[in-house]
């Protein structure tokens, strides 16, 4: 319990939303809004020569997404704040899902002109099974979208989840005036090209006051006291117990692009979002204010900076203190390490840090000893469960262009498949290296990184083949028949175990 004012201080949370709702600009208001930041990066522009804070990989940039996972920490309001900016896209849902595993809360950002989408979807099936406290925020309500209420039904009803309002818009569109906050009773008047300042919030404590009328009008005025009313009379007052248990989901509306509505949530969040929470085990649950250190890799990242050309494991803290320069138990190699530097983040920047507590996520200098998973204690032996893996759907094969470069095409087909988001087969009594991923998008991310980050330019061939999976037996000689396979059947081998492939179309 010696460490319980660090513990209390932490606030672990991951942004999830799908492609384009605003996720990366949000990201960078709440950046700007602790400080860490000075002025927001064009995400999408081809104007402006500046980029998503998050966006530290040069195809983030080109494309205008994230295709990876984004660590950044900053102070606000006395508490430490740790954000994991995630990818949208599904095909990098691998490392979504694998973030969620390192994190206490999340904040769903919802494009209100778009409504739910099919990766929403997905995302919060993940989430509800995990029981995870959420926080949505609707943003776009600048832009001519859906109806207010609707978009809460629809909401409620996609994704299984009871909503609770903590701020109503008015109006939406070109006709947008602003949201009330529920919670502090005030007024917060929209301009657009502007952000929200002091001089735009207006404390409301009755709605009949003649000012609400002077300000938003009196038509936009009756309309806001009867949604108020309705909206009391539904919902009542936040239950904290079933937004940390995942029953309830506070909503907040606005326009992250200008600003709009942000602070509203993030006080929010700060308030009621939870602390470092117990993670499951094999042996037992670990409570954060356990004195004795253990941590999991969630993420590993090759050249974070490309310049030096390191590869950078991701551990989040789950108990104890971690401290530079101690010695901890890397349990699946059974061996200690030291780490001299260990780093927090703001995306690429990385800065050396003398220790970390729960809910601190902390990137240490690989050489290759971690894989996604693995356990860090001060001895005790056991793994965190939870982090999950995928089996690949999509296969090609890699065709170096320039055999020059084999040894520069090795290191990076190794370091790239080493971060959880392909996997690398090599064929059994010969050299053909094929790729398997869950999603198209991935190979063209890998074979532009392998070009720039390596110098290894290569080709990838379609292979006919949906399913990779491993058979085990006494005698390999009789898998093909034992096994029920009639299907041509290519033979690769890792150990003493025979991989199989599959044609996708059955032949």
């Amino acid at each position: 319990m010696k460490y319980i004012n660090e513990i209390n201080r932490r606030k672990t949370f991951a942004i999830i939303s799908h492609p384009d709702a605003g996720k990366t600009t949000l990201t960078e208001k709440f950046l700007l809004f602790g400080g860490a930041i000075q002025t927001a990066g064009a995400v999408k522009s081809n104007k402006i020569k500046k980029h998503a804070t998050s966006d530290f990989m040069e195809i983030e940039r080109q494309r205008g997404i994230s295709v990876a996972t984004s660590v950044m920490t900053f102070e606000y309001d006395g508490h430490l704040v740790n954000l994991l900016d995630t990818p949208g896209h599904k095909d990098f849902a691998e490392d979504t899902y694998r973030t969620l595993t390192a994190v206490d809360s999340v904040v769903l950002v919802i494009d209100s002109v778009n409504g739910v989408e099919a990766q929403t979807r997905r995302l919060m099936e993940v989430i509800a099974m995990r029981k995870t406290p959420v926080i949505v925020f609707i943003n776009k309500m600048d832009r001519d979208g859906k109806n207010r209420f609707d978009l809460l039904e629809e909401i409620e009803h996609e994704l299984k989840i009871q909503l609770h309002p903590m701020t109503i818009p008015i109006n939406n569109g070109k006709d947008f005036k602003g949201v009330y906050d529920l919670h502090k009773k005030s007024l917060v008047l929209f301009t657009a090209g502007t952000k929200a300042n002091d001089e735009d919030v207006l404390e409301i404590h009755d709605l009949d006051d003649a000012i609400l009328d002077k300000k938003i009008g009196e038509q936009d005025a009756n309309t806001l006291r009867e949604d108020v009313e309705l909206i009391d009379g539904v919902y009542g007052a936040l239950n904290n117990k079933d937004y940390l248990t995942g029953k309830t989901a506070p909503v907040f509306f606005g326009s992250a692009v200008n600003n709009f509505g942000v602070k509203e949530m993030l006080d929010t969040f700060i308030r009621i979002a939870p602390t470092p929470r117990p993670r499951h085990t094999t042996t037992r649950d670990i409570k954060p204010e356990e004195d004795k250190f253990s941590g999991f890799i969630f993420k590993i990242h090759a050249n974070l900076d490309p310049k030096h050309r390191d590869r950078i494991a991701f551990l989040r803290v789950c108990s104890g203190r971690f401290e530079r320069n101690a010695y901890y138990h890397h349990v699946r190699m059974n061996k200690d390490l030291r780490f001299n530097n260990p780093y927090s983040f703001l995306a690429r920047q990385k800065e050396v840090i003398e220790d970390a507590y729960p809910g601190d996520v902390v990137g240490l200098f690989d050489t290759g000893n971690f894989k996604i998973g693995d356990t860090m204690t001060e001895g005790e032996d056991f793994y965190f469960t939870g982090i999950p893996s995928f089996s690949p759907e999509i296969f090609k094969e890699v065709v170096n262009k320039d055999p020059m470069k084999t040894k520069q095409l090795e290191k990076g087909l190794l370091q790239l498949t080493d971060e959880g988001v392909a996997q690398l087969f090599t064929q059994f009594g010969g050299n053909k290296k094929i790729i398997g991923c869950v999603g198209e998008l991935q190979f063209e991310v890998i074979q532009y990184r392998l070009l720039q980050e390596y110098g290894a330019s290569v080709q990838m061939n379609n292979l006919p083949f949906f399913k990779a999976c491993w058979l085990t037996g006494k005698d390999p000689k009789n898998w093909r028949t034992s096994s029920g396979i009639n299907r041509p059947i290519l033979h690769w081998i890792k150990t003493t175990t025979w991989f199989t492939w599959h044609k996708a179309n059955g032949s």
